[in-house]
């Protein structure tokens, strides 16, 4: 399958020249039918047949399933989530904190990547520190020296500011000489660019398929490397969380579903199923090359002292010095050309997937 024959069942393509793919990626036909397929059979043939449970649980199973395939993990790696913020979260709840704990992150996180350690400064007097970086790109020096202190690094693999990408594998091998561990918001990696977490050996991957991975709302994931876990005790916990809920005494569940709590509804989890399926349908490598020969096109477009993303490909994140961005917003929405503003730097941020054409490019192009 090439990139535009999914691209003509997306309707959301239909009206627009969409360019904003990493906030949200619009999904196509057959991702929103899984969704509805998997709900209507929980709800109107599941309850009479294997029941209502079974049902949801198979649709978790087929996930994990997908998801390890797409990481280079093992299922039993693997907890579903609502999202990346969420997975954050289960990740930051589950330590036991004190004023000793050193959490290290970067200046290029989102807020599902700086709020849950400010929380914990708050209400445990954690010490956050906070790496300086300049256009996307981090001192791996200014990693080494602060790795002997810290409990846990988060870090993004691809910066949703700048759209760098972050040496992931060298920032692990760091942290763990020092006896720290390393959590990865990945959620702008996959669906764009290959993931093996078996090369990053990172502890936590965390990560949603409402974004590049073209898959609904709802369905997020956390990989947990295989026995990091045991000494981790979530905040949260429900049936899922352990090997027999009905148990006196509970035990959790081994592997990253002590991360799991109790419902949730099978439809986001099996469109995010199919999303993938339609994903490596396509193929990951000539997704990639698609997004680099549409963002080159973009880049070549931009002058140089408006272009604040790599000049080179890195990824299809694209990020442009404008004057006044949220108004350059607007009035590109007022064209149905649909970009973001950011916060920082101040700028507009494009985001061009394989599901882009050269047609779209030149819009926002000459709309600039």
């Amino acid at each position: 399958m090439e990139p535009r024959d999914l691209r003509e069942t997306m309707p959301a393509l239909e009206s627009s020249v969409y360019c904003n793919w990493g906030a949200g990626g619009p999904s196509p036909r057959r991702v929103v039918e899984a969704a509805e397929s998997a709900l209507e059979h929980h709800e109107y043939e599941a309850p009479a047949a294997d029941g209502m449970y079974p049902a949801a649980f198979d649709a978790y199973d087929e996930s994990r399933a997908a998801i390890a395939s797409l990481l280079g993990a093992s299922p039993s790696e693997i907890a579903l989530t609502q999202s990346t913020t969420d997975g954050i979260n289960r990740v930051a709840g589950a330590f036991d904190w004190t004023e000793d704990d050193v959490v290290v992150r970067t200046d290029l996180e989102h807020s599902a990547g700086v709020l849950p350690w400010q929380r914990l400064e708050r209400e445990y007097g954690v010490d956050v520190r906070v790496l300086e970086t300049e256009n996307g790109r981090l001192d791996l020096d200014e990693v080494t020296a602060i790795a002997g202190e810290a409990t846990l690094f988060c870090v993004s693999s691809l910066t949703w500011t700048h759209g760098t990408q972050l040496p992931i594998a060298e920032i692990v091998d760091v942290a763990h000489d020092a006896n720290a561990l390393v959590l990865v918001d990945a959620v702008q990696s996959p669906g764009q660019v290959p993931i093996d977490v078996r090369e990053w050996e990172a502890d936590f991957v965390v990560g949603a398929g409402h974004k590049w991975l073209i898959g609904p709302f709802g369905a997020g994931f956390l990989f947990v490397r295989d026995s990091v876990e045991r000494d981790l005790v979530p905040a949260a916990i429900g049936y899922r969380s352990v090997t027999d809920a009905n148990a006196v005494d509970y035990s959790y569940a081994a592997g990253a579903k002590r991360f799991e709590i109790g419902t949730a509804s099978p439809a986001p989890h099996a469109g995010l199923t199919e999303a993938i399926d339609a994903i490596e349908e396509i193929g990951i490598d000539a997704i990639q090359g698609r997004i680099e020969v549409l963002t080159d096109r973009l880049k070549d477009g931009v002058a140089d002292d408006r272009l604040l993303s790599p000049r080179s490909y890195e990824s299809g994140l694209v990020t442009i010095d404008v004057d006044e961005p949220n108004r350059v917003v607007d009035r590109l929405a007022g064209q149905g050309i649909v970009v973001r503003s950011l916060p920082k730097p101040d700028a507009i941020r494009a985001s061009i997937h394989a599901f882009n054409d050269r047609d779209d490019v030149d819009a926002l192009l000459e709309a600039l």
